[in-house]
């Protein structure tokens, strides 16, 4: 006896395939326009409120090189 298997046909939307790329494309650009007008609006006025440069105070480093190197690799 054979098993039949009926799968349904796949759904295809009215609209074409391309148009939701599109629309991610849009929904894309105006939330990375939308970011861009946010860090120029708080972003750099709160960077120009900072008093003055960030200092860091670290000792100086001292590296002592002998004159004479032995480049001697031979056992």
């Amino acid at each position: 006896m054979t098993t039949v298997i009926n799968n349904p046909a796949p759904v295809t939307s009215s609209a074409p395939a391309e148009s939701s790329g599109v629309s991610s494309l849009l929904i894309g650009a105006v939330v990375l326009i939308g970011f861009i007008v946010l860090i120029m609006f708080i972003g750099i006025p709160a960077i120009r409120r900072i008093d003055g440069p960030i200092s860091v105070n670290l000792p100086e480093t001292q590296v002592n090189i002998p004159d004479k190197i032995d480049v001697n690799v031979t056992k």
